[in-house]
């Protein structure tokens, strides 16, 4: 069993920065593929962000340039950091740990940007 806690949303102006963080306790975390996935009032649940075991990442065309996801294995914590942020980008960001096609959620952290 795996569990995951967000931290680091918030409010933040259009153009500005945050950074969250997925704090994961049990299991293999070294095995872990790891992601972000946020959702919209209104949308669907979208991928923002995945890193593989092997820190292979890849994104979203919406976040492509301005989202980085990067791990830290022995903090078992996964990262996204978020810059240029859109109004657009306004949602609740989930954290998701995925091992031999099990899926694990966090409770996710609302993250809101103004314009």
């Amino acid at each position: 069993q795996v569990q995951l806690v967000e931290s680091g949303g918030g409010l933040v102006q259009a153009g500005g920065s945050l950074r969250l963080s997925c704090a994961a306790s049990g299991g293999f975390f070294n095995g872990l593929a790891m992601g972000w996935y946020r959702q919209a009032p209104g949308k669907q649940r979208e991928l923002v962000a995945i890193i593989t075991p092997g820190a292979s990442t890849d994104y979203a065309d919406s976040v492509k340039s301005r989202f980085t996801i990067s791990r830290d294995n022995a903090k078992r914590t996964v990262y996204l950091q978020m810059n240029s942020l859109k109004p657009e980008d306004t949602a609740v960001y989930r954290c998701n740990a995925k091992m031999a096609r099990i899926n694990y959620w966090g409770q996710g952290t609302q993250v809101t940007v103004s314009s």
